[in-house]
């Protein structure tokens, strides 16, 4: 199938559905951070007009000539709004038109003013103060500077104690799709997954459709021993749920290694070998890899790949692969095929990193419709 057929039959599975997605239920957690995107000044020409450093490797090469010497980098802040994987993916769902719950550390005792919006849209139970992150966008990628102290204190102790085990149960019961996002930089992570289930899994009522997403967030940082057991309890879900793990590219190659993944690691062949390796290795439901320019979906049913509307310059790239696991799950939820459900995760990203918005239904079934 052409990709103009799949944008088109992606728009029209769609529209068909929006009436019922605000019948849908969603939790997400457990992070949150507050993001500024900024640019790096090249040249200044005025107090208010400068050149920016275009691309990440123009600035490593600038850093690399400071060696030994010291440069000085002047930093100007284009937006700032919410951050942390877990807010960006729930105001998308919400947008969409999912009934969505937020959980994370979005400010304590009040909210942080960068999540008002979010939690117009959605419920909002925080637990902590939010993480900070300096976003240096650049053409050719990011760089993420993350401040993380705040994210010690998201633990099941908080999640108890401030939003209570009555709470969390029903909004594991009740809801459509859960999402706990961000294993990485939340310390107690495995902890608490380990709790959900020892403590709640086992009780959960049966019903025909229930989905959680997990985005690991850049493990590169941790331990492979830690990695490794985080794997093996995101596999243990897959008795209680329909499970799906998002990687992009860097991290699915990441994840393959810690399993034992000796394929190729160039080129799209290999990003569909090692999807399918994980997703074979760990048992679940499905795998999906969203490199830059398309993205994979492995299951048991095999291997599918869609090219995403890629632009050069994005107007913004914090936050897309986040858009895209919104958009993937939203056609989860509608019971969507892995190609149509590759195809709303890379139209909700596209659309995103042209707009600097999250998308509604009807907005991603027109920008789908147009390609």
């Amino acid at each position: 199938m052409s990709e103009t057929a799949l944008s088109k039959r992606a728009a029209a599975a769609l529209s068909a559905k929006i009436k019922e997605l605000p019948s849908h239920r969603v939790t997400i957690g457990l992070d949150g951070f507050v993001d500024e995107i900024v640019s790096i000044v090249d040249k200044r020409e005025s107090k208010d007009k400068f050149n920016r450093i275009p691309t990440l490797s123009a600035f490593a090469e600038r850093i690399g000539r400071a060696a030994g010497k010291g440069t000085n980098a002047e930093l100007v802040v284009e937006r700032t709004k919410l951050g942390g994987n877990g807010p960006i993916m729930a105001n998308a769902l919400a947008v969409l038109g999912t009934k969505v719950t937020y959980i994370g550390n979005l400010g304590y005792p009040k909210l942080h003013p960068a999540f008002n919006e979010l939690a117009e849209r959605a419920t909002v139970l925080s637990v902590a103060e939010p993480g900070h992150t300096d976003a240096l966008e650049f053409d050719d990628g990011k760089l993420m500077l993350g401040k993380h102290e705040t994210l010690e204190e998201v633990s099941w102790e908080n999640l108890v104690k401030r939003v209570g085990k009555n709470q969390l149960a029903q909004l594991l019961s009740e809801s459509t799709l859960i999402g706990l996002q961000n294993w990485t930089m939340l310390p107690y992570m495995s902890d608490i997954w380990q709790h959900i289930l020892d403590e709640f899994c086992p009780a959960l009522p049966k019903r025909a459709h229930r989905l959680i997403f997990f985005d690991l967030a850049d493990p590169e940082k941790r331990d492979p021993q830690d990695i490794a057991h985080a794997v093996e309890l995101v596999a243990k879900f897959q008795k209680y749920f329909a499970t799906y793990l998002g990687l992009n590219e860097k991290e699915s190659f990441a994840i393959g290694h810690v399993l034992g993944y000796k394929g190729p690691t160039e080129g799209v062949e290999a990003v569909k070998a090692v999807a399918k390796f994980i997703q074979s290795k760990m048992n679940i439901a499905g795998v999906v890899v969203h490199p830059r320019a398309y993205a994979v979906a492995a299951s048991a049913d095999g291997v599918v790949k869609v090219d995403g509307p890629f632009v050069e310059k994005p107007l913004i790239s914090t936050g897309a692969g986040d858009h895209f696991n919104a958009g993937f799950s939203l056609g989860k939820i509608i019971g969507a095929d892995d190609e149509i459900a590759l195809q709303l995760g890379v139209g909700s990203s596209g659309y995103y990193v042209r707009t600097a918005k999250s998308p509604s239904a009807v907005e991603l079934a027109e920008f789908l419709q147009s390609l």
